[in-house]
């Protein structure tokens, strides 16, 4: 099974925020293959043993079986002991010296992408700190596996081929491709794929002239949105902001600019290159 290298490295970053939110000593993860049919365990946090290490789960066994069949968390206060789940996965668990479990299943876009575990030596029921807590490092993972996954949707839209300067449809659709990367750039952590984004950015605008306008990144993020008719509400909206400080940012390019408004601005900085 070829396991999704994206979940993979979300997964193993969220494993210590896990521990930490839920206060449970063991964790751990692993991407979903193609179909959703198995999980191979990749990432350990707090184990003492190798055990579940390339551990090979399948849908609807065992707790992340279950937990990937139904879409939602499951958690169990004794593993060898529960009857809600099937037992193929016993030994290792045991070897472990688990108890207690838990498995939220990262679910982006109606796909499961992995399951992330929490567990504990005793066997006692969960409370609501440790499934609270495991629920929401694994929204974190869902939502950076989703900007992600929209990141490389753009990009790959745009590797065929930018269109040529000029009216029309065509360059309506690059402008707004170009304000949703810019908009998406501060969200990625990935500093390889956020530099990525910035270049494909780049290739969509004019060359550069002599004395192109310095803009702060977030005064060029607000004004690639005003661009694309987006009021400063909207802007705020799009780019976590208040709208007093889109306000400020597009006060700050349009002086930069010499411009008087929204409009002037726009067009002045298409003349400049730093806007398709």
């Amino acid at each position: 099974m070829a396991a999704d290298a994206v979940a993979t490295a979300e997964i193993r970053g969220a494993l210590a925020g896990l521990r930490r939110a839920t206060g449970l000593p063991v964790a751990f993860g692993g991407a979903v293959g193609p179909g959703a049919a198995q999980i191979r365990i990749s990432e350990l946090s707090g184990t003492a043993t190798a055990a579940l290490r390339s551990l090979v789960v399948t849908s609807g066994t065992g707790l992340g079986g279950r937990a990937v069949a139904l879409g939602r968390a499951c958690a169990v206060p004794d593993y060898a002991g529960s009857r809600r789940i099937s037992h193929e996965y016993d030994a290792p668990v045991a070897a472990e010296g688990l108890r207690s479990v838990l498995a939220v299943p990262l679910v982006v876009r109606h796909r499961v992408r992995g399951v992330l575990y929490g567990a504990l030596r005793t066997a006692q029921p969960l409370g609501d700190r440790a499934l609270g807590g495991a629920v929401a490092a694994a929204r974190e993972v869902e939502r950076a596996l989703a900007v992600r996954d929209e990141a490389r949707g753009l990009l790959a839209a745009l590797r065929p081929a930018v269109p040529e300067p000029g009216p029309g449809p065509g360059r309506e659709h690059v402008r707004e491709a170009h304000a949703a990367l810019r908009a998406l750039a501060p969200r990625i952590a990935d500093p390889q794929l956020r530099a990525e984004l910035l270049a494909a950015c780049a290739l969509l605008t004019a060359p550069a002239p002599q004395g192109r306008p310095a803009l702060a990144p977030r005064e060029l993020d607000v004004l690639t949105w005003v661009a694309t008719g987006a009021t400063n509400a909207a802007v705020a909206d799009r780019l976590g902001l208040r709208p007093e400080t889109v306000k400020g940012y597009l006060r700050a390019a349009m002086r930069k600019l010499g411009a008087h408004t929204r409009g002037e601005a726009v067009t002045a900085a298409r003349r400049a290159g730093v806007l398709p």
